[in-house]
């Protein structure tokens, strides 16, 4: 049997780090964001329906993220659309990965975990976290989004608290010592459950 968590966690938070042990730890990862670049990626299966729908948004034979926003800003209906083509080559790519894992411990990675009821189809839940000042200041070090970007982005994600009330397990991303005890600490349980089930 493959036992499932969800991990999940807002912008800054270390999800991606979180992930990383978790591997380490002898877990199979799959990561969403990792599928929906690969869908949009030259000879992805996003393609060619995205140029059917949004013939501007294919460049060079790839889906660009940047003509999507675009279309989005243009026309909001646009979103739907493109989460009706998405959304289900994603959960495709996910069942395969599971599929074809032969880890006792499969780890799905979903930015939107919760607000997407992905949390459904998990055994566990794995919630990610640091205090709000950390978590700003991680995201304004990677120079890659100005302040305002970053509180436009987070009003768009469910709030921490929320996540943390809804998940199985919190990880406090503070040090990367403590992230590591903690994720050691999950997999042990679960793999104490497997093998008394």
């Amino acid at each position: 049997m493959t036992y499932l968590i969800g991990l999940t966690g807002s912008i800054g938070m270390g999800k991606s780090t979180t992930a990383k042990i978790f591997a380490e730890e002898g877990c199979a990862v799959w990561d969403a964001d990792a599928a929906v670049h690969r869908l949009y990626s030259a000879g992805g299966a996003a393609v060619a329906p995205m140029q059917d729908a949004f013939p501007d948004a294919v460049i060079d034979g790839t889906v660009s993220r940047d003509a999507l926003k675009a279309a989005i800003a243009a026309d909001p209906t646009a979103l739907r659309q493109i989460e009706q083509i998405v959304h289900p080559l994603v959960a495709e790519d996910r069942q395969a990965f599971i599929a074809k894992s032969d880890a006792d411990i499969v780890v799905l990675d979903i930015p939107l975990l919760f607000e997407g009821s992905g949390h459904r189809m998990v055994n566990t839940t794995v919630v990610v976290s640091v205090p709000e000042d950390v978590q700003r200041d991680r995201v304004l070090a990677r120079g890659t989004m100005t302040e305002d970007q970053f509180m436009m982005i987070k009003s768009k994600q469910m709030p921490d608290a929320e996540k943390r009330a809804l998940a199985d397990h919190v990880v406090i991303t503070d040090t990367l010592d403590h992230a590591r005890d903690q994720v050691r600490a999950i997999v042990a349980k679960i793999r104490k459950e497997l093998a008394d089930a």
